[in-house]
């Protein structure tokens, strides 16, 4: 008998727990596809960081940034950003195979690892997961690529990249990064302010546009020779058919 009695209370469990992911599911599908229209407010790591500065009792942090809309942005900067990050943007649907491979293999041999991240992939865990390497958050990070690849163009997938990515402690997205390091706006910005700022993308609390070291400055004049080799701002804006990168 109380083994009758345990079967429907475990079939009403399941049952619940089914209907909790289909919600969650649903959820996070209606958020991206609002965020499609709807400029993103804030992100996941900007609260991360700032939930830090508060519980490191960082009195003097200050967390910048601001909407910029895409048509208020030099064309260069999100050429800069492809040109250093993700070269084959335009062409992949999320996911860098080829480079992904390539992790791990230098994995497999003993290298140091290499990071594989495609643009798609950092705005989905820009916007909305924490910084880690578990398995849970890279899990995560696949499912909402997914869900911004599939609900989003390309376009918007970068424009919400360069408003949100990390340029500095507490500088967030090309509108503020601009008027903090360059001071001008960013529909000002050059070729070569534009491949400074990409230039400190993986590690923008160590490097510094406005004080570029010299690795800055060697990674600013590659990203240069890559945006002229891509073509232009016509690979990121589909002006001119792209040519995938070799």
């Amino acid at each position: 008998m109380p083994f009758l009695f345990r079967r429907p209370v475990l079939t009403r469990l399941l049952r619940a727990l089914a209907i909790l992911v289909l919600a969650w599911l649903a959820l996070s599908w209606l958020v991206v596809l609002v965020l499609r229209f709807v400029p993103p407010w804030t992100s996941a790591v900007m609260l991360e960081r700032q939930l830090g500065a508060w519980l490191h009792g960082e009195q003097d942090f200050r967390l910048r940034q601001h909407w910029v809309p895409w048509q208020q942005v030099s064309s260069w900067v999100p050429l800069a950003m492809v040109a250093g990050e993700d070269q084959k943007f335009p062409y992949h649907h999320g996911f860098d195979l080829d480079s992904i491979q390539d992790a791990l293999d230098a994995a497999d041999d003993g290298r140091r690892l290499r990071g594989a991240s495609t643009i798609s992939q950092q705005t989905a865990k820009n916007l909305f997961l924490w910084n880690g390497r578990s398995f849970v958050r890279k899990g995560l990070e696949a499912y909402f690529t997914v869900l911004i690849e599939l609900s989003w163009p390309k376009q918007r997938i970068l424009e919400v990249y360069m408003n949100i990515a990390e340029l500095g402690d507490g500088i967030y997205g090309v509108g503020a990064a601009s008027e903090a390091y360059f001071h001008v706006s960013p529909a000002q910005l050059g070729p070569a302010q534009a491949a400074r700022l990409a230039a400190v993308l993986p590690s923008p609390r160590r490097l510094h546009a406005d004080r570029p070291s010299a690795y800055v400055q060697r990674r600013t004049g590659w990203i240069q020779q890559q945006m002229v080799r891509l073509g232009g701002p016509g690979y990121v804006e589909g002006r001119a058919p792209p040519r995938p990168p070799h």
